[in-house]
């Protein structure tokens, strides 16, 4: 006879899994954070003040998502990444490499959003499935945003 899995058993692996994505979000952001300081202080050219004000825009509400996530994993019972290591390992977008043009800065930000709204997208149904609709709501609010500003960004390069 097969075994099968005890409706507790697998609730724990949906939660699992789901706190596995959940810290993988609080890593993207902060590497996200560090990028765009980066760009931030090393952005030049004819579009050094509209980046550089656009950058740091970025980088403050990126602050407030790592937050709401690090905070989101711990009212679940969750333990949050919280070393440059953790963040390294379990991000799925790259420090900035420090040799990006302006243009290659946008670019690289537009992929990392989409990279990141894509496994939001994942999130969204593993925490629906796993019954947490604040997370899933969280991060339906987030992905919108992501959305938006790879509208903006992609506007930007023309």
């Amino acid at each position: 006879m097969a075994k099968t899995t005890s409706g507790k058993a697998a609730g724990k692996t949906k939660n699992a899994s789901l706190e596995q994505l959940l810290n993988q979000q609080v890593a993207n952001f902060n590497v996200l954070y560090v990028k765009l300081h980066n760009y931030h202080w090393y952005v030049s050219g004819e579009q050094f003040y509209s980046l550089h004000v656009k950058f740091e825009e970025l980088y403050d509400e990126v602050t407030l998502k790592m937050d709401e996530v690090a905070e989101r994993l711990l009212s679940i019972k969750g333990k949050p990444a919280a070393t440059m290591k953790e963040y390294l390992e379990l991000a799925t977008v790259q420090e900035a490499s420090g040799n990006e043009d302006t243009r290659g800065m946008v670019q690289a930000l537009i992929e990392d959003f989409a990279t990141v709204s894509e496994e939001l997208a994942e999130g969204i149904e593993m925490a629906e499935e796993a019954g947490d609709a604040p997370t899933a709501d969280m991060f339906t609010g987030f992905k919108a945003d992501l959305e938006k500003h790879m509208w903006m960004l992609r506007s930007f390069l023309g």
